[in-house]
């Protein structure tokens, strides 16, 4: 299992929310986990946790927290193939981006 950490400018609902989108989904997911299309099993929106699985033993879970000056940190647990550790990272970074094109549309 691999996991890759980040601090975001957006509040953590938006952050949740995009992630959780289907229609973004696509965009940060690693690739195992598109394929699949399976939604997110929200494991408590509450926590704002949420969780995706594929057929292929990939699985993914994010973590959604308040961070500093109204932002978010979120982690991402990731369980595959090798590419496990570099796939989060950039995971992460397309999540990021989707929330930033996200804001700059609402």
């Amino acid at each position: 299992m691999a996991y890759a950490e980040r601090g975001m400018s957006a509040p953590p609902e938006v952050v949740f929310n995009t992630a959780t989108d289907p229609d973004r989904a696509s965009a940060w997911l690693p690739e195992p986990l598109r394929a699949d299309g399976s939604p997110a099993d929200e494991i408590g929106a509450e926590e704002l946790r949420a969780r995706w699985s594929a057929a292929e033993e990939w699985s993914a879970e994010i973590r959604v927290e308040p961070g500093q000056a109204g932002g978010a940190r979120m982690r991402l647990d990731l369980t595959g193939g090798p590419d496990a550790e570099r796939l989060a990272g950039e995971a992460l970074d397309n999540l990021a981006r989707e929330v930033a094109d996200n804001l700059q549309a609402g």
